[in-house]
């Protein structure tokens, strides 16, 4: 049996994106990995007014469908830990808080909270990401978990930024 691994190569756009750049390759804990990668291209996005921002991450969640279908595909197998691209896209989605409520972008509380949180619903997988998790298949399916762990992380931000006094 070979490594699934052997089947993609970061010379090709959609493996690249789908490994976060590489970051998904490590060894240990990969998802967490291609979260830690996404935080350079958050300080990115973040600095565009919100209405782009919201656009940039809903078209990065479209777009992963097929970036994370294509890698897949090659590597045969559903959901490989090397693709992290629903990470880099969770976490986004997690930190839309920040820009929709102008609050500093930098604020290590923000993002160290908002990453641990995203980190926690994309592990632990509560109702419903652990049964959307199950039940839906292919670039979607890779997808959707994260989208709804970083729905539920960036609720939980609010509220944890609300009841600290950070708001």
């Amino acid at each position: 049996m070979s490594n699934p691994l052997d089947n993609i190569s970061l010379a090709n756009p959609w493996h690249l994106l789908a490994t976060g750049f590489g970051s998904g390759l490590s060894p240990i804990i990969p998802g967490t990995m291609g979260t830690l990668a996404s935080i350079p291209l958050y300080f990115v996005l973040v600095q565009f007014p919100l209405p782009i921002y919201l656009i940039l991450v809903v078209a990065s969640c479209f777009v992963g469908v097929k970036i994370c279908q294509i890698t897949s595909d090659d590597m045969g197998v559903h959901d490989h830990g090397s693709i992290v691209w629903d990470e880099f896209a969770g976490f986004w989605i997690t930190m839309s808080l920040v820009p929709m409520m102008n609050l500093p972008a930098t604020e290590w509380k923000w993002l160290l909270t908002g990453f641990v949180l995203f980190r926690f619903f994309d592990m632990v997988k509560p109702w419903p990401i652990g049964w959307l998790d199950k039940r839906v298949h292919g670039g979607l399916g890779i997808m959707i978990d994260d989208v709804v762990a970083g729905v539920m992380a960036g609720v939980a931000l609010f509220l944890i930024g609300r009841y600290a006094g950070w708001i």
